[in-house]
């Protein structure tokens, strides 16, 4: 495993000490700074596999994991409200701060970055690991917690007892020799910052029902959706039309992996980010 180095925080008043930053490769990248976001519930640490790739530990770039307010331990701010498009904000100031001209993203921060794109927060390039484009393509287990977080009472007893059954719940979902490691990681969220993450994510789906897609297209951000060939998360296929008629989005499919790929392949998952890093459009 590529060594891993001190805790940082973004130098900004709004967010310093709320990201767990982890740099690796050199101090002063020669081509390009890479900023990776987890999935909801998740931490930097599920890159490790991906930075300790000799071409990142060796390379002339920069990759720095994230772990967001709220996941992992990390704090949120006093008025902060954990929706896509709030996180979308302080995160665009984040890739701002450490100078990052490529972000990969996993699936909730996949749509945080879409959203960062089409809002303007960020032109650089995107890698997105299985966002979410409708409601509906979404896990089923997913979509129940999310009725369930807005149930008075009974949703606050779900998300309190939510980490001790992840162990059950994630079982199977990650290469073997990485389970324990990654579910630990996983038991670390808030379950208050969660609930209302989980709400106000599928209130943003709502809103932009049949139009994620679109927006991501019309952002005109060189984007790579990257997803397991054995995804849990659906892509129905008129989005997947929309994206395909996109000049600046790529597809990639990436075999034996499912929602997780970058512990599943993280090789793969470099080849798409040395690709984006190496060209200023999508091939």
């Amino acid at each position: 495993m590529a060594a891993v180095h001190p805790r940082i925080a973004a130098p900004t008043t709004d967010t310093a000490g709320l990201w767990d930053l982890r740099r690796h490769g050199p101090t002063s990248p020669g081509h390009g700074t890479v900023l990776l976001l987890p999935g909801a519930m998740c931490t930097g640490a599920f890159y490790d596999d991906v930075v300790a790739d000799p071409r990142v530990r060796d390379g002339d770039s920069r990759w720095i994991t994230a772990t967001p307010p709220g996941f992992g331990g990390q704090p949120v701010p006093g008025r902060f409200d954990p929706t896509v498009e709030d996180y979308a904000e302080i995160t665009s100031d984040l890739a701002a701060e450490v100078g990052a001209d490529t972000i990969v993203a996993h699936s909730y921060f996949a749509n945080v970055a879409i959203e960062m794109a089409a809002t303007g927060g960020f032109s650089g390039r995107l890698v997105l690991l299985s966002p979410c484009f409708a409601a509906d393509d979404e896990e089923s287990d997913t979509r129940m917690f999310g009725r369930l977080a807005g149930v008075p009472v009974v949703g606050g007893i779900v998300w309190r007892l939510l980490p001790k059954l992840m162990g059950v719940g994630m079982k199977g979902r990650f290469p073997e020799a990485a389970q324990a490691r990654l579910v630990a990681e996983m038991q670390r969220f808030d379950p208050k910052v969660t609930r209302r993450m989980t709400q106000a994510y599928f209130a943003y789906l709502a809103t932009n029902e049949g139009g994620i897609a679109q927006r991501l297209c019309g952002s005109g951000v060189p984007t790579w959706v990257v997803r397991g060939e054995d995804d849990e998360v659906g892509f129905a296929e008129l989005e997947r039309r929309k994206l395909r008629n996109c000049p600046r989005v790529s597809l990639v499919t990436v075999r034996d992996a499912k929602h997780f790929v970058m512990a599943d392949q993280p090789g793969a998952v470099v080849d798409v980010t040395l690709r984006a890093l190496t060209h200023s459009d999508v091939l």
